[in-house]
C-alpha cells in the first residue's frame, strides 16, 4: 500500500432512510433489528410509535439515520390525522423511503392506500416485505409482483424483523445507495 493510499480514509456515506408502512407492520421491530439495539417500542397493540423514532446504523462506511414512523391508516380522530401526517412527513423528508408490508397481510385495506399515496412520492422507494417466515414462497412472489405493479420500487427485499432474515442484505443495499442528487 502506497503513503497515499494508507493517508486517503475511505469515502464515508450517510442518509436518512423512513421507514412507513401500515400498523403492525413491523416498522420498529424492523428499526430495533437494523440499528442493533431497541431504540423504539414494540407491540402487539398499534399505533404504539406515535411520533417519530430515529435510530442510527453504522454499516460499511455509511451512517444510515432510519425513521420509523407511526403506521400510516385512515384516520377517525384528530389525533389519527396528526400522527399519519407526522408519517408521511417523515416519508418526504428521507433521502430513501422503505415501504414496510406485512407480507401475511398483503396488499389490502391500509397497504394498498399507501401504494396509492406512494405513486406521487419522488424519493426513490424500496419495497420490504416483512414476516417472511411465515408465509409461502409462492405468496410472497406473487406479492412482490403485485406491488411493484403499482409502484416503481428500486429494489424489492424479503425479510424477518424478527429472526434478522434478509436484514444484512438490507443494510448493505442502503449503506451503498445514492441520494436523488448524486444520481443526477
Amino acid at each position: 500500500m502506497s503513503e497515499d493510499q494508507a493517508a486517503t480514509p475511505p469515502a464515508t456515506r450517510s442518509g436518512f432512510v423512513a421507514l412507513i408502512g401500515a400498523p403492525n407492520a413491523g416498522k420498529s421491530t424492523l428499526l430495533n433489528r437494523l440499528v442493533g439495539t431497541k431504540v423504539s417500542i414494540v407491540t402487539h397493540k398499534v399505533q404504539t410509535t406515535r411520533a417519530i423514532v430515529r435510530g442510527i446504523a453504522t454499516h460499511d462506511n455509511a451512517q444510515i439515520v432510519f425513521v420509523d414512523t407511526p403506521g400510516i391508516f385512515k384516520p377517525k380522530r384528530r389525533l389519527d390525522t396528526a400522527m399519519v401526517t407526522t408519517a408521511w412527513g417523515g416519508a418526504k423528508d428521507a433521502d430513501i423511503v422503505l415501504l414496510l408490508i406485512d407480507a401475511e397481510r398483503g396488499i389490502r385495506g391500509d397497504a394498498d392506500a399507501i401504494l396509492e399515496r406512494l405513486k406521487d412520492v419522488r424519493q426513490p422507494m424500496v419495497l420490504i416485505l416483512n414476516k417472511v417466515d411465515r408465509v409461502k414462497h409462492e405468496a410472497l412472489l406473487a406479492l412482490a409482483a403485485a406491488a411493484n405493479e403499482k409502484v416503481p420500487f428500486k429494489r424489492t427485499f424479503m425479510v424477518s424483523a424478527l429472526t434478522g432474515s434478509g436484514c444484512k442484505d438490507l443494510l448493505d443495499y442502503l449503506a451503498q445507495a445514492q441520494a436523488p442528487e448524486e444520481q443526477a
